[in-house]
């Protein structure tokens, strides 16, 4: 099982087509000494927008300022950036922050928020800066035009899309092309144009927007059909290459079929004859039609765009879109050459729904924690964003992660009419939590005390909302199941979730449901009454979990973005994005508490725990989630939040504790959140430190409800703070600290606060575990890394005025494998390890893992042979002697979508029929028919993006080797 068997619980945010515009204020004729000119730009969707404003002063210079403006229409300032906002009525103030408010004469800054509304979205015509009017004109947006052939297009289609745009105020800066929602080039001359290279059967929305100097725009937008293919073909992968200037890349060609002679392919070149190929024919053969034929494409100094065209007799042509741009410091060599060659596979094989979001992998064929391949996580989404965020330090386009993060709160971040009662009042009621899915429904208990929120105020008062401002863990992207958006059966990607049913609850024995239950699929209820018994009759509600490790992620990447914009002059080009992570870090501080907001420390008995008060319920460590919900109906005013009493070391992260603190671009605007976040910190290394056995490695962790039900723990169990220590936190099935994966991502943050702050707790747990993580590893032709692990004994019981030695408490290595996703995390441990400390063991080590992943590259990106045993689990049915199999209470019934019934006796396929339709369910029938356990090369998506990473970095950090 991988790193994603794990346990979380979760609606759908249509896309929209934008219309954009702005409106420019400039000074009147007559000024005293302060003057102003504001620039208000806006991108507007079906219910909401996002606003730029410039404040240029043009007059003596300012320490200070204050803006003021009204709204016209029935605007709402959901969420602001780089300046303090605030609204009454119609009545919108923003004061400067500390960093922001000197603006010399001639100079200007740029604030921005997020906005609802409803009808229509007019612009504000008035501004004031420190009382002084800004009155005047208006500039207008540029416009644009969109053109592509008349088709029709057969896959693999090669589309090209030509933009024409003027601006009637300004001159235009650039035109970004998308496709579907994501960002897929931008030609900042004209003609602006660029090719859509080899796209399969599918619909398609693409869009050019163009941007003027003044940073208004304009958004043009077309539509078309690609048929499928009913003869061979040319594949290429990647279908677009990025290719630095003074570099090259390389590009595969194959037949999507085996010919019956050889089959001749020209490359030829249009564009700039500063991009050129080696070779320029190629032949593929009955022989290597499958594997291909790798060409190298390089890019002269001062290259710009051009398209190679692969042309064959029998075969539609293929064409691939070349994009040259300058390396930072002229090239980090072989090892970011790399990065560039696997970020384009990522970019350019299959990986993105046509919405533009992340697949859990390529494959459809997968079960771990999501339950089929073309579902997501916000973990994908998180590595995306980071994966951007390198992108950005290598080109200098920040474009793809400031989309990377719309795209994410577009689809897997709940918008307010996904969340529509998330503002009423309620407090969660208590259910235990048993270790059985036969122990389920839990029954509700009112009597139960739980303790106080200490945020909901908090946050409702800064951002003026009660919708929290934070991921979900699961989505069906291609709305696989059918449920869609709340019981819609349409609406793609579609917010579901799985485990909702204690520790032993394996995803091959969830019912996958959706996080909004109109009671329209399931039984009677929906599938509410399948975990939840109530004295009556269950309403219709919305729910969502967050994985409070990706919203970390998310941080740790604006950091990096942040970080590699400024040593290019470029903050500017990250800074809303950014604000919106250090928001996200405001609402992941649900996660620092107990489940019910129960006092952290000895909490026995669920009756007798007390409940929290203030921070008394705050254990300060990442936990496993954090969830909230609330009534479908907006006429019910209910909801409610809670945070987790389970934390795993594999979770922390201290890094962006340390961000979140430190750097004032991500520092939350709550009152209370530095606090919390500088609490945190400490509280994490303490936590690594406690949990750390004699040979170096991180165990479980540890709870503030034991069993989930506040039960009594063994005798001698040991403690920090007051909370239980817990070998196999959260899950057990399988146990949830075996898998090596949680080490190598856990200690890669550790390893990164050390490279940025030189922390020396961060190094004194790194002095101890790298050398046991080398000590089990190999490099060379047949390498490995551990896999699997065993614990025995226990952590000494913290005593942070004395921490003690972790004399009883080992862990051995058990299995050893080629995992490609946790050897590069792990190499990317030892190499900020190396860069900070100089250990030359790290640091080669890091080196062999790297060469042996560029050994395992495949077309897609890296791979390796992965057996799957545990697919025998595919018609397992429940067994009450052992506990395994899909249970179903007696006497409940319903359906899936499909028409699957759910009843006692059914398997994991019996309520997912969809996987006999599945192109390698042939090979899981066979082993299911008694034949060999069957072996798949799975391309996930966060492991292919930590792969580029590794590269990146050792590129970046050792770049002469």
């Amino acid at each position: 099982m991988r790193n994603l068997s794990r346990r979380r619980r979760l609606a759908w945010l249509a896309a929209a087509a934008l219309a954009l515009g702005g409106v420019t204020v400039p000074a009147g004729a007559a000024q005293a000494a302060p003057a102003c000119d504001v620039v208000y730009t806006t991108n507007d969707w079906s219910n909401g927008f996002t606003a730029n404003v410039t404040i240029r002063n043009l007059g003596d210079p300012i320490n200070g300022w204050t803006l003021r403006f009204a709204f016209p229409g029935n605007q709402q300032v959901t969420q602001g950036w780089s300046a303090r906002w605030s609204q009454s009525g119609n009545q919108v103030t923003a004061v400067n922050e500390s960093y922001n408010g000197t603006i010399a004469t001639g100079a200007s800054t740029t604030i921005g928020f997020n906005g609802s509304y409803t009808g229509s979205n007019p612009k504000p015509t008035s501004f004031s800066v420190n009382g002084v009017t800004c009155g005047g004109t208006t500039q207008q947006p540029p416009t644009v035009s969109l053109s592509i052939p008349a088709g029709p297009f057969v896959a693999p289609a090669d589309v090209p899309l030509t933009a024409t745009a003027s601006s009637p105020s300004g001159t235009i800066s650039r035109v970004e092309f998308y496709r579907n929602g994501l960002l897929v080039n931008t030609d900042t001359t004209a003609p602006y144009a660029y090719t859509l290279s080899a796209l399969p059967a599918g619909d398609y929305t693409v869009q050019a927007r163009a941007y003027d100097n003044n940073n208004l725009s304009a958004v043009a937008e077309r539509s078309f059909t690609v048929a499928p293919a009913t003869g061979p073909t040319l594949v290429a992968t990647p279908t677009a290459l990025s290719v630095p200037r003074g570099g090259s890349a390389i590009v595969n060609l194959k037949a999507s079929r085996a010919p019956t002679s050889n089959v001749a392919v020209t490359l030829t070149r249009t564009g700039d004859a500063g991009v050129t190929t080696t070779p320029t024919t190629l032949t593929l053969t009955p022989t290597n039609w499958n594997t291909g034929v790798d060409v190298t494409v390089r890019a002269a100094t001062g290259a710009g765009n051009a398209t190679i065209t692969a042309a064959a007799t029998g075969y539609p042509s293929l064409a691939i879109a070349v994009t040259p741009f300058d390396p930072p410091g002229g090239g980090d060599g072989e090892y970011v050459q790399r990065f560039l060659t696997q970020y384009n596979k990522i970019k350019n094989s299959g990986y993105f729904s046509p919405e533009g979001v992340p697949y859990h992998s390529i494959e459809t064929l997968i079960v771990e924690a999501p339950d089929h391949g073309h579902e997501t996580t916000s973990e994908a989404f998180s590595f995306w964003l980071w994966l951007e965020a390198y992108y950005g330090r290598v080109t200098q386009n920040w474009a793809p992660f400031n989309n990377a993060w719309t795209v994410m709160e577009r689809y897997i971040i709940p918008s307010t009419a996904d969340q529509p009662t998330a503002g009423s009042p309620g407090t969660p009621q208590y259910a235990a939590e048993h270790d059985l899915p036969s122990q389920y429904p839990s029954q509700l208990e009112p009597n139960v005390p739980v303790g106080q929120d200490p945020l909901r105020s908090e946050l409702q008062t800064t951002y003026g909302t009660g919708s929290i401002y934070g991921m979900h863990w699961l989505l069906d992207v291609d709305n696989v199941y059918g449920y869609g958006r709340c019981g819609d059966g349409t609406t793609r990607p579609a917010y579901i979730n799985t485990f909702q049913r204690g520790t032993q609850e394996s995803v091959w024995e969830t019912v996958p449901q959706p996080s909004c239950d109109t009671f329209r699929h399931g039984g009677q209820y929906g599938y509410l009454d399948l975990y939840i018994k109530e004295s009556n009759a269950p309403a219709r509600q919305w729910k969502y979990t967050n994985a409070p490790d990706a919203d970390a992620r998310a941080v740790q990447a604006a950091y990096w973005a942040l970080t590699w914009a400024k040593e290019q002059n470029k903050a500017a080009d990250v800074a809303a994005t950014v604000a919106k992570a250090a928001k996200m870090g405001d609402y992941l501080r649900y996660a620092l508490f107990d489940k019910y907001f129960k006092r952290i420390g000895n909490c026995v008995g669920a009756a007798a725990c007390p409940a929290g008060t203030g921070r008394d319920s705050a254990h300060y460590l990442l936990s496993w989630y954090y969830a909230w919900g609330g009534a479908y109906e907006t006429s019910q005013n209910w909801s409610w939040r809670i945070g987790s009493s389970h934390s795993h070391f594999g979770y922390q992260n201290p890094f962006a504790a340390w961000a979140l603190t430190n750097v004032n671009e991500l520092k939350p605007r709550s009152s209370t959140a530095a606090a919390d976040w500088t609490n945190s910190l400490n509280r994490q290394l303490e936590f690594y430190t406690w949990l750390q056995s004699a040979e170096g490695g991180i165990a479980g962790g540890a709870t503030n409800s034991w069993g989930g039900n506040y039960g009594q723990p063994p005798a001698g169990t040991s403690t920090f703070y007051g909370m239980f220590y817990d070998e196999d936190p959260v899950y057990n099935d399988p146990p949830s600290n075996q898998w090596f994966g949680m080490q190598a991502w856990s200690m890669q943050r550790i390893a990164e606060l050390y490279l940025v702050s030189g922390n020396t707790r961060a190094k004194a747990l790194l002095d101890k575990w790298v050398p046991w993580a080398i000590a089990n590893t190999t490099v060379g032709t047949n390498w490995s890394i551990p896999s699997d692990m065993r614990w025995s004994g226990q952590p000494t019981t913290w005593n942070p005025n004395n921490p003690q030695p972790n004399n009883n408490l080992h862990v051995e290595v058990t299995v050893k494998g080629q995992d490609v996703g946790v050897a590069a995390a792990y190499a990317r441990t030892l190499i900020a390890y190396a860069a900070r400390s100089g250990n030359t063991a790290a640091k080669n080590t890091a080196k062999g893992l790297l060469d042996a992943l560029h050994g395992a590259s495949d077309a897609q990106g890296v791979s390796t042979v992965e057996k799957r045993g545990d697919y025998r689990r595919f018609n397992e049915v429940y067994n009450a002697s052992t506990g395994q199999g899909l249970y179903i209470p007696q006497g409940w019934t319903g359906r899936m979508p499909n028409g699957d019934v759910i009843a006692p006796g059914k398997s994991f396929v019996d309520i997912r029929s969809f996987y006999k339709n599945d192109p390698a369910w042939p090979k899981v029938q066979a082993y299911l028919n008694g034949g060999p356990e069957p072996e798949f090369r799975y391309h996930r998506f966060w492991a292919q993006a930590d792969v580029a990473m590794a590269y990146a970095d050792y590129g970046k950090l050792f770049p002469n080797g």
